[in-house]
């Protein structure tokens, strides 16, 4: 196990270059809103939020004097319409702000925004947060190389990203995969093997149980369970390659555990090679979009030189590319790793074409 000593204790913000905020209004992720991330700071007082057990979450319900509480809301309900429906106002009569928490933990400390449909008492959250190019690239690429699409929205200094719904992982570990069957722990041994893998696959770090989710699916007379990061802020940023690595986290021990215990190295293997081919397929079928993300990423400055040459170096020893040695950017290093991984699928499938066609009589 790896512990927190591996990074850096605070990762700077990094702002938005001209071509990557070029790039978020061709895709529709840069749109104007009524609210930014220093507004939200103008709270009057705030209150410690506990769980159900009593701890303290790190979060903090803030509040707002008279005068900015209407403003406050009616531009928060806005947000809201922008990002789940047509941005119009014929909403906003079904819609009440029931909080307003703030984050007092990690490196983004973001606003989450709770809002609840009165016809219905349904409710989801979104959040506030400071733009970060690191964030948007990481975002960007779990919406195209992850079985997930995420919806987000980026204006100047402010970014917005919905919620995604799941059980926090050490929350998980802690209190419900003990209670878990063991056809259900072998299957999240099964995803823990995949998610390590995208992770490293995409350079997306710090994937310690609080930052992803097990999500439960319901499937006939079963549940599958899937793991979804949450927090994206570590993407190309590290030079340790054990960072993009979730089982080197002593948060992520006892899954480690659970795929020693329930999975054979074969297994492993096997399930490790099913998601580069599903990571391949993504790159292939993503066309242009990720070619001009990961261009745009190439020329950008979101990480510190000692960290690209280390990752590098490390990533040399395990391809044995000697391209990964020469990279002077992190958006490099990026670009190798995905054209890596896309042309092993691409060589090893032409090679099982070429077999077949031998073997034909």
């Amino acid at each position: 196990m790896t512990d927190e000593r591996l990074m850096w204790k605070k990762k700077p913000a990094y702002p938005v270059s001209t071509k990557l905020d070029a790039y978020l209004e061709e895709y529709n992720r840069k749109i104007e809103i009524p609210i930014f991330y220093d507004d939200l700071l103008r709270f009057a007082g705030s209150v410690v939020v506990y769980d159900a057990e009593g701890e303290d979450t790190l979060w903090v319900r803030v509040y707002y004097s008279d005068s900015e509480r209407k403003e406050i809301d009616l531009s928060l309900k806005q947000v809201y319409s922008i990002l789940h429906s047509d941005g119009s106002d014929r909403i906003f009569q079904y819609l009440n702000i029931d909080a307003v928490d703030y984050c007092t933990f990690g490196n983004s400390k973001p606003f989450r925004i709770k809002v609840r449909n009165i016809l219905n008492d349904n409710f989801t959250y979104f959040y506030v947060k400071k733009t970060d190019a690191s964030r948007i690239y990481g975002l960007e690429l779990e919406h195209m190389l992850s079985p997930y699409n995420l919806n987000f929205l980026v204006y100047k200094d402010t970014l917005i990203e919905e919620h995604i719904a799941g059980i926090p992982g050490d929350v998980f570990i802690k209190d419900m995969l003990p209670n878990c069957s063991e056809s259900e722990k072998s299957q999240l041994a099964k995803e823990f093997v995949k998610f390590n893998e995208r992770c490293m696959i995409r350079l997306l770090g710090d994937m310690r149980s609080y930052n992803y989710v097990i999500v439960p699916v319901h499937d006939f007379d079963h549940v599958v369970y899937r793991i979804r990061a949450i927090d994206f802020d570590q993407q190309c940023f590290e030079g340790k390659l054990k960072v993009y690595r979730p089982q080197f986290f002593k948060e992520n021990y006892i899954m480690v555990e659970l795929v020693r215990g329930k999975l054979q190295h074969k297994s492993v293997d096997q399930y490790k090679i099913e998601e580069r081919s599903i990571v391949a397929k993504r790159i292939i079928s993503s066309g242009n979009r990720i070619n001009r993300l990961v261009n745009i990423c190439k020329s950008d400055d979101i990480s510190l030189d000692d960290n690209i040459a280390l990752l590098g170096n490390q990533i040399y020893d395990l391809t044995l590319d000697v391209n990964f040695r020469k990279c002077k950017t992190m958006g490099q290093i990026l670009e190798l790793a995905l054209d890596f991984v896309k042309r092993n699928y691409q060589d090893v499938s032409m090679k099982q074409i070429i077999e077949k066609k031998i073997n034909i009589p």
